[in-house]
């Protein structure tokens, strides 16, 4: 039967969800004087079946489940997907099965799915200032339902947003959105391999101004993640752990707070610092300027700039973040930030550990150059620069070859006030760091890990733009190396030219 999107209310979800049980169980469901507060039934073969609460459960048979009873409810949901999991058409329920070594269903969890509203008024400010923000907390805290009321709030202040729903668990089953995700439009994923393609598609054909994902949990999603914050899109998403730290120490996700990387320090700055030669140091800007740590579903620590709490984190220092407090009340702020706990950190420093001795930093200007690219290899080398916003400022100007092969008037004009030109052959960060490292007069670095990671970055843009792209020049172990990555993706590669110039090239079809 066909429900209108209006008429939907929390009663007929929860009685949409009864009716798929075997007629025993949902009589025992009803009875339960807490039905309200079931947050799911588990119905396991050989087993009793359970309703589960927050801290208890209890059986509701004395029967075990057995395989009509598990065949009954199958038949009253919409296809598994690739993920093991169904839903029922216009709610926000989700079923998830176990299989056998066979394929069979011999168990499901039936999350009871509910669309509250008012949860993210304890962070209404934040949610609606506009920045990239994390939600962070353990499975079962509430970070799904304060995505869907994120969506909401923000669609009915007529901003352009778009959900990437990848298990239907946000915007609820079938092809009608739930009214809960209020104005927000929703998209659909196939595969849950293929989230991250599908976040780069909101971006690139819908035109959002905020873009909402659940679970990133993938090194490609945090890639993607990455590139939708980079394109002036703001971003609003979960992650599993229960502090930034957990998230900061996932080696799978810590690139959404910038990363970690391993720097040598020079012998005076690691005694002005007091630690060792070698420390860990954040590598790039991070994706999120926001992480909020979902404590429980009432209490919430807030962490407002994430690059200077990363920063203070490995320098072993615990930053105080701000704390609230939903109570009957009213929100109470149980804990005031305190910047105090976050020092500034000043002065960069070159990857052989000299302090760098400019008074002032070098002023880049990118002529076709991502901006934030730029100031990605900055950090990644530890030089003082900075992007300037006019050419006429600038100390150097990079550029793209093709650019400059072009000849244009911008750039004979750049050349006649004698101000350097650098010319790079890819909009790449390697390629960046490379034309860096000239302008700074840096020593090389290991020719392998330049060589791998500009293949990583090719693998990421094939894959986002489908476009063949061509290495530099590498020797032929190195260039084995390279295959391997792009096999590992499932892209194809192929090695062209003739040495010393024999390079790699990655595309994602036979006929490029």
């Amino acid at each position: 039967m066909a429900v209108n999107a209006e008429s939907v209310s929390p009663g007929w979800e929860l009685t949409q969800l009864l009716d798929i049980f075997p007629l025993p169980i949902r009589q025992s469901l009803v009875r339960l004087p807490n039905l309200d507060h079931v947050i799911e039934v588990v119905l396991d073969l050989g087993r009793p079946p359970e309703a589960r609460f927050e801290n208890d459960y209890v059986y509701l048979s004395e029967t075990p489940v057995s395989h009509e009873d598990i065949a009954h409810v199958i038949s009253r949901l919409s296809p598994f997907g690739a993920d093991n999991r169904a839903g029922i058409e216009q709610t926000l329920h989700r079923i998830s099965a176990m299989r056998n070594r066979t394929g069979k269903i011999i168990g499901l969890t039936c999350r009871v799915g509910r669309a509250v509203f008012g949860t993210i008024e304890i962070i209404l400010d934040v949610i609606r200032s506009g920045k990239s923000i994390c939600l962070l907390g353990r499975p079962g805290v509430g970070k799904t339902t304060m995505l869907r009321e994120c969506a909401r709030v923000l669609s009915e202040d007529r901003k352009r947003v778009v959900i990437v729903d990848t298990s239907s668990e946000i915007a609820g089953d079938g092809d009608i959105a739930h009214p809960g995700i209020g104005l927000a439009r929703r998209m659909h994923v196939a595969d849950p391999a293929l989230q991250h393609a599908v976040m780069i598609e909101a971006v690139e054909n819908h035109m959002p101004q905020v873009i909402v994902i659940d679970e990133i949990g993938t090194e490609m999603e945090a890639m993607a993640a990455r590139t939708i914050a980079e394109r002036g899109v703001a971003l609003i998403g979960t992650a599993h752990g229960q502090s930034l730290e957990n998230l900061l120490m996932n080696p799978t996700l810590s690139d959404l707070v910038g990363g970690i990387g391993a720097v040598t320090l020079s012998d005076e700055e690691a005694r002005r610092r007091g630690t060792r030669k070698t420390v860990l140091e954040r590598k790039a800007p991070p994706t999120f300027d926001v992480v909020v740590e979902i404590q429980d579903r009432d209490r919430l620590a807030i962490h407002q700039n994430v690059a200077d709490v990363v920063d203070a984190l490995l320098r072993g220092y615990q930053p105080q973040p701000e704390v609230r407090q939903r109570t009957a009340s009213g929100v109470a702020i149980v804990q005031e930030a305190n910047p105090e706990s976050m020092p500034q950190f000043s002065g960069t420093y070159n990857e052989d550990g000299e302090g760098d001795e400019q008074d002032h930093p070098l002023l880049i200007f990118p002529y076709g150059v991502s901006r934030n690219k730029i100031e990605r290899a900055i950090h990644n080398l530890r030089i003082q620069g900075s992007i300037a916003r006019n050419w006429d400022d600038a100390d150097v100007v990079l550029t793209l070859k093709t650019l400059e092969r072009k000849e244009s008037a911008k750039l004979k004009q750049i050349a006649s006030e004698n101000i350097p030109i650098y010319s790079i052959k890819t909009n790449t960060t390697t390629q960046i760091q490379n034309a860096l490292k000239d302008v700074f007069n840096l020593p090389p670095v290991d020719v392998e890990e330049v060589a791998i990671r500009e293949a990583e970055e090719a693998v990421y843009q094939v894959l986002l733009d489908n476009k063949a792209i061509e290495l530099s020049p590498q020797t032929s172990y190195v260039r084995r190396m390279q295959h391997q990555l792009a096999e590992k993706y499932r892209l194809q590669s192929r090695s062209t030219g003739l040495e010393p110039n024999r390079r790699v090239r990655i595309f994602k079809h036979a006929d490029l």
